[in-house]
């Protein structure tokens, strides 16, 4: 399914301004209705203001008048500022460890179990680590996905140290040859231990054995906009992120959560949820998200 029919939702805060400036013209008005429409779509605050700042910058120079003109110059700028990001996931070592991060319920798990039923069809044989040892459903939830997918699983006890579990993970795939370890982490600690620096200890300990951590990926639902980005700051102070895989974006208004995540969080947008199938996890794209919003 293209990526504008999975957008809809979104792409709804976007056609009310463009039927609106198409009808009138570019005037103090639309300058104020687009500044709306960003903030509607949860493109935050200090986002939107530079944004528009640049664009009345390029728009003053370049004498531009005309609906169509500006809207053909807002999406350049949008593509500009969410492009130029080195997306890949990076695999190198023996083996490669991607760590996942991000508060309960975001869609951790499931999306581990995407990315690793992606990787096994690509023929790379990949270890799953049951790092969120204080839930027994997340344990549970990703032995499912292992089975569904054809990765292995390595689990620790319930309430086990998830810094051991991860560990014995990337031991094990070591020894057997596997290249790619991806570990689940807890999103809050049913006990007093402080949960940053129980992410920094996990990261830490994954790479003092054979391993190497290329990945840290944070997890954000689109749907919850602002809010899920409050939580996200808290994880760039003490996991070295990476990338964000943001989920859920299918169904939220909200799409200028990406501009804000890395506009705001300075680290990229990796990967975008559309769905609940397991081929519904894709590489984020920066020009085609941009035509999606405005087709």
């Amino acid at each position: 399914m293209p990526l504008r029919d999975r957008l809809s939702t979104a792409r709804g805060t976007f056609t009310g301004f463009l039927a609106s400036v198409v009808s009138r013209g570019v005037d103090d008005a639309t300058w104020e209705e687009l500044e709306e429409a960003l903030i509607l779509a949860d493109a935050g605050v200090s986002t939107t203001t530079a944004l528009l700042d640049r664009l009345k910058e390029q728009a003053k120079a370049g004498r531009v008048n005309d609906a169509e003109a500006l809207v053909a110059l807002l999406k350049a700028q949008m593509a500009e500022d969410l492009g130029g990001h080195d997306l890949e996931l990076v695999t190198d070592g023996s083996p490669a460890v991607w760590l996942f991060v991000g508060v309960n319920g975001v869609g951790k798990t499931t999306t581990i179990g995407k990315l690793a039923s992606r990787e096994v069809q690509n023929g790379r044989r990949v270890v799953l680590a049951a790092g969120d040892t204080f839930r027994a459903a997340a344990v549970e939830q990703l032995g499912q996905w292992a089975d569904r997918s054809g990765a292995e699983l390595v689990r620790g006890a319930e309430g086990a140290d998830p810094s051991s579990v991860i560990f014995d993970a990337i031991e094990h795939a070591s020894a057997a040859g596997v290249p790619l370890v991806m570990a689940d982490t807890a999103g809050r600690l049913h006990n007093r231990a402080n949960l940053m620096e129980e992410l920094a200890k996990i990261h830490r300990v994954a790479g003092k054995g054979p391993g190497t951590v290329t990945e840290v990926l944070l997890v954000i639902d689109a749907s919850t906009g602002q809010n899920g980005l409050a939580q996200a700051r808290r994880f760039t102070e003490s996991a070295e992120l990476t990338g964000v895989a943001l989920t859920k974006l299918d169904g939220s208004a909200k799409g200028g959560i990406v501009m804000a995540v890395q506009d705001e969080l300075g680290i990229p947008v990796k990967l975008v949820g559309l769905g609940e199938g397991i081929e519904d996890l894709v590489e984020f794209d920066a020009d085609e998200f941009v035509d999606a919003l405005f087709a």
